[in-house]
């Protein structure tokens, strides 16, 4: 079973910039991902990684502000957001499944087993 721990989330202005850590007891070599969740919408994924071949897949709307890092020996993978949009403001969450691979940004939250608890951002000025 793979457990997931999300920080660094926080209140940031807009064009800011915030790293998220996601901290598990292990990874597996299927997808990691991370996703999103703003009040009254669908979750929707953000990035998702694959170790097998360390392709990585971004969604559209990250337009090259986001970057998805991963420290093997820590177990602790990151997703580095600068110039932060109010439109970036949602609970965001980390995600793996040992059989999965992410064929291209259309990954779904459905096929993920693995979650972690979330962690808030909020960009506002």
């Amino acid at each position: 079973q793979v457990q997931l721990v999300e920080s660094g989330g926080g209140l940031v202005q807009p064009g800011g910039s915030l790293r998220l850590s996601c901290a598990a007891n292990k990874f597996t070599r299927g997808a990691i991902a991370w996703f999103r969740q703003a009040p009254g919408k669908e979750r929707e994924g953000v990035v998702c990684l694959n170790p097998s071949d360390r392709t990585t897949h971004y969604a559209d709307f990250v337009e090259g502000r986001f970057t998805f890092s991963r420290d093997v020996a820590k177990n602790t993978v990151f997703l580095q957001m600068n110039s932060l949009k109010p439109e970036d403001t949602a609970a965001y969450y980390c995600a793996s499944d040992f059989e999965l691979y992410c064929d291209d940004s259309r990954f779904s939250a459905s096929d993920f087993r693995s979650w972690g608890q979330g962690t808030q951002v909020t960009v506002s000025s």
